[in-house]
């Protein structure tokens, strides 16, 4: 049995056209499964718990249709239950599944591994007990973020657009207390992403160098620039070419706990005020890779 978790309204519409996709590929390899969604996140969260439970043995996968935001609420049913899972495609960022390799066009090709192949291991970030697929990040990110949630037009990627313009002129760089892996760092910085995979923000290489089987974080810090500079190089963002910049570090820890005064946000979900500790848990999940 098959659990087909699946965000109808997710990338404008695009979560539902993919689960009529993903069902119908199923349905004709005659592949028993089951479809689980609804009208908001807590009761998908709780329908997928109760199928996972009353099918304890017969569960072979979980594929989640819709964005990371989907993925990161399936992450914390699956993940300790040791069920394998995989990301179709249907949100605006799909970063997760960026991370694990897979096209976001290439759905059959992606279904054939996933329902013929041996799920293997893959890395998981740990933040105060919440998991993470792709990236936590925290500055001037996070700001952005919390501004765009409240923003009721326009939709989609402009919003962030948006956000970053309402944001950027007022924004000033934050005192962090950074504490890796044998090292303790004081700095300012604009932006700090801990990434266990490379991207966020639909295809933004933060982190470009990222190995989801490492068992390792990248951890790229953004030290003070001119807001001139800032838009100078935030495009470089796009190829990860950022990190060749005088003012950006990155690191390489297992663990790392971050304390200043600001917000986090991992997947693009918030997850609240800092100080936080991230942990990147070595084989924590089990997936399909290309």
């Amino acid at each position: 049995m098959w659990a087909i978790v699946i965000n109808p309204i997710s990338g404008g519409g695009l979560g539902a056209v993919l689960g009529r996709e993903v069902a119908g590929y199923f349905a004709s390899k005659k592949l028993s499964y089951s479809i689980i969604t609804a009208t908001s996140s807590p009761k998908l969260r709780s329908n997928l718990v109760e199928f996972l439970d009353s099918n304890v043995n017969g569960v072979e996968g979980v594929i989640s249709v819709g964005g990371d935001g989907l993925a990161h609420l399936v992450l914390q049913v699956v993940v300790p239950r040791r069920i394998p899972f995989s990301v179709v495609a249907g949100g605006t960022g799909n970063d997760f599944l960026r991370a694990t390799g897979w096209d976001l066009n290439e759905v059959t090709e992606q279904l054939d591994a996933v329902t013929t192949r041996t799920p293997k291991p893959i890395d998981l970030g740990l933040v105060d007990s919440e998991w993470f697929g792709a990236i936590l990040s925290t500055g001037f990110d996070s700001v952005v973020n919390e501004k765009a949630n409240t923003l009721k037009w326009p939709k989609g990627p402009m919003k962030y657009n948006l956000a970053i313009a309402m944001e950027l002129p007022k924004f000033r760089p934050l005192e962090y207390q950074i504490e890796m892996d044998g090292q303790s760092i004081a700095t300012e910085a604009m932006l700090i992403a801990i990434g266990n995979g490379n991207s966020y923000g639909g295809g933004m290489k933060v982190c470009p160098d990222a190995d989801m089987s490492d068992g390792l974080f990248d951890v790229m810090v953004l030290r003070p620039v001119s807001k001139l500079e800032f838009l100078r190089v935030f495009p470089k963002v796009f190829s990860g070419k950022h990190i060749d910049h005088p003012q950006v570090d990155i690191y390489r820890t297992a663990k790392v706990s971050l304390h200043a005064e600001a917000i986090a946000y991992a997947d693009g979900e918030r997850i609240g005020g800092l100080p936080v500790r991230a942990e990147c848990m070595a084989g924590a999940g089990l997936s399909w890779t290309p």
